[in-house]
């Protein structure tokens, strides 16, 4: 969150040079693959006359973020999408690697958002932070929606030796609902309030009076920021009809939502593994279903109540010991 990946620009850079770079000889040599096949023959061969037929991804013809028409008739708004649509659509595995976790953790962000009035859209913001993963960033920004202590702490989140709930996905979910709500509030418009998740509330709105627009399309901002809303439309456009963009899932290949139960632990825990254990478990699976718990323990002094997840089936994930 705000600026988390300035470290980033450099390293994506050079990597979305090698990765198209390697795509091109990818299609190249599976192509040569085929014509080997086709011959009938075990060598290599290279055909001139075989045909490379990669397309620009088409862009729709409205287009809209969480309601708030977006305008493709200015040049530069189109050519901003265009470009975030042509990365996320030749990115394979990244966005693949999205569609499978999409379908596990879309049915757990999409109720809080609606519960909090925060359009949909907001899920693929997660998605552009995170790929959906608890991932920590370089310059401190932990888990899902990609919060650094400060922002998490102001918006509800607790954070200690023991808990952090930036890697807990519902109380995160509503943390950056509670922030969005009040960019909101203060910029009268989501698509500005997605622009702040990366630039700072404060940032955008020292950017408008200095430059006298109160439309995010109309400022001129960093490349990051620039892109950041094209990027959440990119994966919209590609997700809403991932046929049309060359994917091709069945249901088999997607992450299936995890089957839990709900304790409640409003105590001290003396060691998690034990408990794990106790509740025909393992530590690492405990751990995979409460990535928030950071410690081998729980101290609680303030009896605060935590919900801890489970797996329904207490085989799930469990590997048997070789004892």
């Amino acid at each position: 969150m705000e600026n988390q990946n300035r470290n980033k620009k450099f390293s994506s850079k050079v990597f979305y040079f090698a990765f198209g770079a390697l795509t091109v000889l990818t299609l190249f040599i599976n192509t040569g693959i085929s014509k080997v096949a086709e011959s009938g023959t075990n060598n290599f061969i290279t055909d001139s006359t075989v045909n490379i037929r990669i397309t620009s991804p088409e862009i729709p013809s409205e287009l809209n973020f969480a309601g708030e028409k977006v305008p493709l008739n200015n040049f530069e708004v189109r050519e901003r999408v265009d470009r975030e649509l042509l990365v996320n659509t030749y990115w394979f595995s990244s966005t693949i690697l999205g569609m499978k976790r999409a379908n596990r953790w879309f049915p757990v962000i999409i109720p809080i958002l609606k519960k909090y009035n925060v359009p949909e859209d907001f899920k693929y913001l997660a998605l552009i932070e995170s790929n959906l993963s608890n991932t920590t960033s370089y310059a401190g920004a932990v888990g899902f929606w990609q919060f650094t202590e400060q922002p998490a702490k102001k918006f509800g989140l607790e954070i200690n030796d023991e808990i952090d709930e930036r890697y807990n996905v519902e109380k995160s979910t509503e943390a950056a609902c509670k922030y969005l709500l009040n960019a909101y509030d203060e910029l009268k418009s989501w698509t500005l309030a997605a622009a702040s998740y990366n630039m700072g509330l404060n940032g955008i709105v020292k950017l408008m009076q200095k430059e006298k627009a109160n439309d995010y399309y109309n400022l001129l901002l960093s490349d990051e920021t620039s892109r950041y809303v094209a990027r959440m439309l990119a994966m919209k456009i590609i997700f809403s009809d991932p046929h049309k963009y060359g994917y091709y899932l069945k249901s088999g290949d997607l992450y299936p939502p995890l089957r839990t139960k709900n304790v409640i632990i409003d105590s001290s825990v003396n060691n998690w593994a034990d408990y794990a254990i106790s509740h025909g478990i393992n530590y690492k699976t405990l751990k995979y279903y409460n990535p928030w718990l950071r410690d081998i323990s729980l101290e609680n002094k303030k009896n605060e109540s935590y919900i801890l997840k489970l797996p329904v089936n207490s085989d799930d994930g469990v590997i048997p010991d070789n004892n």
